[in-house]
């Protein structure tokens, strides 16, 4: 049965269509995931069936006794209320024996925000969403309809939603770009493509599945098309008469075909890799330490960035992720140590909150700011280009960024980040109202891009997708270095904590050569753990592994052959000197290749011995 209703509804804002006479119903234990490109109505939808807004045409109608509760993107307060007090003020337990006041508190301390008594209004943003989340969760409904409900939250914070949506007995409409979390809960995907609505049965993997089964159908049926309106164009050339009812009818046929609203292949954001040659000094971070009050960030952190470094940050809400990298930007201080960095190193910083933009300059304007051209590996590219391959068309460019929504502002300052043409991409939560196909693209772009990227996230898709390496920010300033992507990390937190549990349970064993052992390896056990490394390659690090003697033999042939050029061009001084610093250049790569042989084989030993135990 459904418990909403949406019938040939229409939606506009000025001369952008966002649906046309389009339908949806929403029943009993639907669990839906919208999806579309920013700008395309996701958060106008949710609104109209929140009953906040109004369609231009067509009607949503829901069951007289079903509730609806809604969590918007931005959430508004009380601010002369608590938290605890904004969360349950109006509210009533569904049954007598409900806790209301307790249910909120163990969501609140679920979601990082153990202090439910202090005032609303000193949250930071993201603070404030997961209180409106509590908000929403709290209510009994039929249907929620949540607005981003995954933005903002850590890892542990997501994974309790997941769980928490997963149970949920009711149904529930939502927008998303965390595509394991749309894996994970949803048994419904509807799509927001030019207008039209697609419904899907089915989870995020398995919609790709179809969607590219609908298309290849749609592109079949529209070749079908234009073949027969070539034909019934030759026929009407040579001279139809409509004397017959057959005649007309091809007629009618070919009017048909002509006015047809033709099929619009789908757009995509198209990003050539755009970098400035890094040296071979890149960013040094040494001894850094971090505190504000007696909170402990970071303490005494350590590492060396190497060219094409692909690193991901973990950690709880408030751990000091963003303080690490505004510390590498510059933009923090340390307390202790310092960030060394090369000459060359070009740093393009994405960060969380989208910089200041000028609502009255129009869209072209903003990135001319940066540059008219910019050279592509594709050659040169101007900046109205490089907007159209970020899906402004040529309308949008001069139309003020006062009208984008929020994600296509988020959209147009990734543009002019890497329009600048950085060595050292740095993102701070990249994933934040970045629709799935731009943060799909973005994904194929860092396969490609010739520098280093440093990124935090709580999308455990992205950070598999994307990264090699993981930071994990484990409390008292600790990060600890893990090989391989989020899932590789996750793996390695479990060995761990399977161990540390055998562990304690050795050490509280009844039998004294156990504890007598407990007590003198106890140092050296915790000093292992600590320096524990996965036993498994990651998938970038198995091609790596295969695929590595064969580089640097390459790289010594190419040495060999430029001494042999060198040998030759020794009196002509110019060419000469070309010469050499290719072959420096290429004895850096030979030497940073050495470095991640040994590194990759000593790994490879480590899992072979471990498979023979």
């Amino acid at each position: 049965m459904n418990l909403l209703n949406i019938e040939k509804m229409s939606k506009s804002f000025t001369d952008k269509v966002l649906f046309d006479r389009v339908t949806l119903g929403i029943g009993e234990g639907d669990k839906i995931g919208v999806i579309g490109i920013n700008g395309t109505g996701k958060s106008t939808l949710l609104k109209m069936i929140a009953g906040l807004e109004e369609p231009d045409e067509g009607s949503v109608t829901k069951g007289k006794t079903v509730r609806v509760e809604y969590l918007a993107q931005t959430p508004v307060f009380s601010e002369d209320l608590t938290i605890l007090e904004n969360v349950i003020t109006g509210k009533k337990a569904a049954e007598e024996y409900r806790n209301l006041e307790g249910e909120a508190k163990t969501m609140l301390v679920k979601l990082g925000l153990e202090e439910y008594n202090g005032r609303v209004d000193t949250l930071s943003g993201g603070q404030k969403k997961r209180v409106a989340l509590v908000r929403t969760l709290l209510t009994p409904a039929q249907i929620l309809v949540l607005d981003e409900p995954t933005n903002h939250l850590d890892n542990e914070m997501a994974e309790w939603l997941e769980d928490y949506l997963s149970k949920y007995q009711g149904a529930f409409i939502m927008v998303t770009h965390d595509r394991y979390f749309l894996d994970k809960v949803t048994n419904k995907i509807v799509e927001i493509d030019k207008g039209n609505l697609y419904t899907y049965a089915a989870n995020y993997t398995k919609f790709l599945q179809l969607k590219a089964e609908r298309e290849d159908m749609e592109q079949a049926s529209e070749r079908k098309k234009k073949s027969l309106y070539r034909m019934d164009l030759e026929w009407m050339m040579r001279g139809a008469r409509a004397r017959s009812t057959k005649q007309k009818a091809h007629i009618q046929r070919f009017e048909e075909l002509r006015d047809r609203k033709v099929l619009e292949k789908d757009k995509s954001v198209e990003l050539n890799a755009l970098s400035s040659r890094l040296g071979k000094k890149t960013v040094e971070i040494e001894h850094i330490s971090k505190a504000f009050g007696e909170k402990v960030l970071i303490k005494d952190f350590n590492y060396i960035m190497l060219k094409n470094d692909r690193l991901g940050i973990v950690g709880p809400n408030g751990s000091g992720k963003t303080t690490l990298l505004k510390i590498i930007t510059g933009y923090v201080e340390p307390d202790e140590g310092q960030v060394i960095t090369g000459e060359t190193v070009k740093i393009g910083y994405f960060s969380q909150e989208n910089e200041y933009m000028d609502q009255n300059l129009k869209v072209i304007e903003y990135i001319r700011n940066v540059a008219e051209y910019i050279e592509t590996s594709e050659g040169s590219a101007s900046a109205s280009q490089m907007l159209e391959r970020f899906l402004f068309t040529g309308a949008m460019q001069y139309s003020q960024i006062a009208k984008l929504s929020g994600g296509e502002r988020r959209r147009l300052y990734l543009l002019k980040v890497l329009m600048e043409a950085p060595n050292v991409l740095i993102l701070d939560e990249p994933t934040n109202d970045l629709d799935i196909q731009t943060l799909t693209i973005l994904e194929d772009y860092l396969d490609s891009y010739d520098g280093i990227v440093l990124t935090v996230s709580h999308d455990r898709y992205f950070l598999d997708r994307v990264v090699n390496r993981i930071f994990a920010f484990e409390g008292k300033g600790v990060i600890t270095q893990y090989e391989g992507g989020f899932s590789d990390y996750k793996e390695n937190e479990a060995r761990k904590e399977k161990a540390e549990g055998i562990s304690d349970s050795n050490k509280s064993s009844d039998t004294p050569s156990k504890n007598s052992a407990a007590g003198k390896n106890s140092d050296a056990s915790d000093r292992g753990r600590q320096r524990e490394v996965k036993l498994k390659f990651s998938y970038h690090e198995q091609k790596e592994y295969d695929e590595i003697d064969n580089v640097i033999a390459g790289l010594e042939d190419s040495i060999a052959l430029l001494e042999v050029d060198i040998a030759k061009e020794a009196s002509n001084y110019s060419k000469l000197n070309d010469l050499m610093a290719k072959k420096e250049e290429l004895e850096q790569q030979l030497e940073e290749k050495m470095d991640r042989w040994v590194y990759l084989n000593d790994l490879a030993e480590q899992i072979e011995n471990a498979k023979n135990k």
